[in-house]
């Protein structure tokens, strides 16, 4: 039922005074530039508002950070204090938070310090170090609204649960353990079901490098927060693409491992019970080394024991190195069949490929079963109840869904009633076909690779677009089939967008009217300077591996 005493308006903009009014007053800037006037907000302009000792600190790698923290160089207190601080700014730059908790945090801070004072050691391998969070871990203290208007004062929509702002998902108590220090949580578009961040209570989530675009989504506020340095590494979702996209247009690393490799439990989200493709907790962060660090010290707290989706395996060290002399075989995806790619993100994975072909590394091209079969299934997955647990949500309030989101779910639902269990063990059938037959021709490369085994690692883009425009979200086919694989996958910062070298190309041809609808998406001048990145994608559970890779591949790109 709609809210009797107020409008969704009155209380979404009550919540985003709550939002601002929680920075302190001595980090709010004086004016925010609009976005035709500062297009990109990083490096040295957001700079000019933090000390020396601040751009030091927030500018380290999270290796850095608890390295200095655990040997007692840098305390905890003054690590959260410059990312408090940095975070402030991000967000009057970009509209990247859901909730503010600095008091906490640096409470929090304090009492790492007093421990490490009196032990005169870490209290784990996370000492002191600052993680954001994405708006559907719950924290306590503090809301959890995953852009829904009608979730405020509320426990995932519902009230007098005994859970409001006490409970905490099994991830963040975990961390707590390992001596993360929490202090805020990032912004999401309502449902999480769209590549752009866009909700009724925070606005539009920018893209710091360029705010002519958005900054992805859904995990989009972790990924203008950490793309800023205003948060070392954070921790996302995804489910179609809600950790990659935000990564790659940010600058970014993200992984998005297999199912039951890190814990969900007790994480809100949408559909829940839709088992047939599961989102999956992923980080992003500045550095490959940052991901291996954050995931190896969560798989230390045994995280199988709480979280029953949990697989019992620990990090493994013997497949998390590649040797110097180790020559790999690659695979590159250039076209999914229905989308054409942009012309720097062309360049992008041409550069990766010439660049691992001068390392004598094998590369061959990757023609697998119909990625727009594997996403129609998808797609059914995601509307098993038409929407009906999605439009719940926006009912509580009675505000209306974004274009973003109505695109997909504001069909009628007496109209289009839930599908059946017919339909989907239907469903589910195809995609363990599918799976299989993906399955059969990742094993047939090792006919091509002249390794005698299969392809190590497929170069793929991770969409067809350096970034969008807002609304401009046309295709997610480049991450949706990663899920319905459940592969292991992390996206590879390359270049950023030249509008003197990434021209529009006058012998495009397209292969549907679609496909010239996306491409005629691209403006080299709107684009220029935007991040472009493409992802390294794996076998299912090879996060040790496919982040290894990813370092390694790193690395031959700084060559």
């Amino acid at each position: 039922m709609a809210a009797e005493t107020q409008s969704w308006q009155n209380l979404a903009k009550a919540k985003l005074e709550s939002i601002n009014e929680s920075i302190p007053p001595g980090w709010r800037l004086a004016s925010i530039p609009r976005n035709e006037e500062q297009r990109d907000v990083t490096g040295n302009y957001i700079q000019q508002y933090l000390s020396k000792e601040e751009i030091v600190i927030t500018e380290a790698t999270a290796p850095t950070i608890v390295e200095r923290t655990s040997a007692g160089h840098w305390t905890a207190e003054a690590v959260t204090r410059a990312f408090c601080h940095r975070a402030s700014l991000a967000q009057q730059l970009t509209n990247c938070l859901h909730e503010v908790f600095f008091d906490a945090a640096i409470e929090d801070a304090k009492a790492l310090d007093i421990y490490y004072s009196r032990n005169q050691k870490p209290i784990g391998p996370l000492h002191g170090l600052p993680v954001s969070l994405k708006d559907q871990f719950h924290v306590k203290g503090v809301e959890t609204t995953m852009g829904y208007i009608g979730w405020l004062g509320t426990f995932q929509g519902k009230k007098g649960t005994g859970k409001e702002r006490v409970f905490e998902s099994e991830m963040v108590k975990e961390l707590r353990d390992l001596g993360a220090v929490l202090y805020c949580k990032t912004s999401v578009p309502h449902t999480l079901m769209s590549g752009e961040t866009i909700n009724n209570i925070i606005g539009y989530t920018w893209n710091p490098k360029n705010r002519n675009l958005s900054c992805g989504g859904s995990s989009g506020g972790e990924g203008a927060l950490i793309g800023l340095r205003g948060s070392p590494v954070g921790f996302g979702t995804d489910i179609g693409g809600s950790v990659r996209i935000p990564a790659a247009f940010n600058g970014l690393y993200g992984l998005r491992p297999s199912c039951g490799r890190l814990p969900y439990e007790g994480i809100a989200n949408s559909m829940d019970g839709q088992n047939s493709v599961l989102s999956v907790v992923g980080p992003l962060a500045p550095s490959v080394t940052t991901l291996q660090l954050l995931v190896k010290s969560l798989l230390s707290r045994e995280p199988w024991l709480h979280d029953p989706l949990v697989h019992d395996m620990p990090w493994r060290d013997d497949r998390a190195v590649i040797s110097p002399d180790q020559k790999l075989s690659f695979a590159v995806l250039r076209h999914d069949g229905v989308v054409s790619l942009h012309p720097p993100v062309r360049r992008a994975l041409e550069t990766v490929v010439q660049r691992l072909e001068k390392q004598g590394h094998k590369i061959i091209e990757w023609n697998p079963p119909s990625h727009k079969r594997g996403l129609d299934i998808l797609m059914a997955a995601w509307t098993y109840d038409n929407g009906a647990d999605i439009r719940s949500a926006f009912a509580l309030s009675g505000e209306p869904m974004t274009p973003q989101i109505a695109s997909i779910y504001s069909a009628d639902s007496n109209a289009h009633p839930p599908k059946d269990a017919t339909f989907i063990a239907a469903n589910n059938v195809a995609k363990r076909e599918y799976q299989k037959e993906y399955m059969e021709y990742w094993s047939s490369t090792a006919k091509m690779t002249g390794t005698g085994k299969p392809v190590d690692i497929v170069i793929a883009p991770v969409a067809p677009f350096a970034a969008v425009r807002p609304n401009g979200f046309l295709w997610y086919g480049y991450t949706g089939f990663v899920n319905l694989l459940d592969y292991t996958t992390c996206t590879l910062p390359v270049t950023t967008v030249d509008k003197s070298v990434d021209v529009t190309d006058s012998s495009f041809k397209p292969v549907s009217e679609f496909d010239a609808t996306v491409m005629a998406t691209y403006d080299p001048e709107i684009y220029d300077g935007a991040h472009v990145g493409v992802q390294l994608m794996g076998r299912r559970l090879q996060e040790e591996k496919v982040l290894a890779v990813t370092e390694y591949v790193a690395g031959v790109l700084r060559l």
